[in-house]
């Protein structure tokens, strides 16, 4: 019988620490999702995501359910989705965790950041897409509607809706992050991205036109912060360098 290698040893070693990390983190949305379960309930979660479209609906109208189990059914997918978003630092201190060993001081000026920014970013997205831009959104096409139309959304076409939107602007809100990475990589300079900034501008419209729904609110909604965004990437890229700079780097 063959005993393993130093190699094997240390592939396998670190197969057993991602499934412990993948096992924590997944407990981890497991518990955030059984505790919203409780409170404040997967109807009220609804209700709330639900509100900015309940709010440009003629009053005393509500949703509709075509499904026979959708009443129930959309609702847990709602759960679980904000049970994520909740427990995101913890999936990523995992991440955190799990690569943290195997780095260099100076690597790890540069991850931590990195995973931190992103995820709060992302949430700051779902945020400003929830409380600013649907509210509008939804406003600006009832005003549109013809009276002669009864406008009563399907709960599972909306909870599409809602979730395209949320990582549509989740993801937008990322472009900092983005920046810095290929600044920091050296893949492309500041000076260089600062040159091609109407090229951005006209990507950013370009990409809002066609992730967002065909109307102007919502598709300034998304280009405009995605350009102010690089611009912000712009400015947090050369101090990010110097600061995650390695000790060869700046002899």
């Amino acid at each position: 019988m063959t005993s393993k290698t130093p190699v094997e040893e240390t592939f396998v070693s670190h197969l057993i620490e991602l499934r412990d990390r993948l096992v924590k983190a997944s407990i981890g949305i497991a518990l955030v999702c059984a505790a919203l379960m409780f409170w404040p309930g997967p109807s009220h979660i609804y209700d709330f995501i639900a509100q900015p479209m309940i709010a440009a609906l003629p009053a005393g109208s509500k949703m509709i359910a075509t499904g026979v189990i959708s009443p129930f059914l959309v609702p847990m997918k709602v759960t679980l989705v904000v049970a994520f978003i909740l427990s995101l630092p913890w999936v990523l201190y995992q991440l955190w965790a799990f690569i943290a060993p195997g780095l260099y001081t100076h690597e790890k000026r540069l991850i931590a950041p990195l995973v931190i920014s992103s995820s709060l970013l992302f949430m700051a997205g779902v945020a400003f897409c929830y409380f600013f831009v649907f509210g509008r959104v939804f406003s600006f096409i009832s005003e549109f509607s013809p009276t002669s139309i009864a406008v009563t959304p399907d709960i599972e076409n909306y909870l599409d809706f809602v979730m395209s939107m949320c990582l549509a602007f989740g993801a937008t809100f990322e472009v900092p992050v983005v920046v810095v990475i290929l600044v920091r990589m050296g893949l492309v300079s500041v000076n260089k991205l600062k040159e091609v900034r109407p090229y951005v501008i006209v990507g950013a419209f370009v990409i809002a036109a066609i992730v967002t729904p065909p109307d102007v609110v919502s598709q300034f909604s998304l280009a405009i912060p995605m350009c102010l965004l690089f611009e912000l990437g712009l400015l947090v890229a050369p101090v990010f360098v110097k600061v995650t700079q390695a000790p060869e780097e700046l002899s």
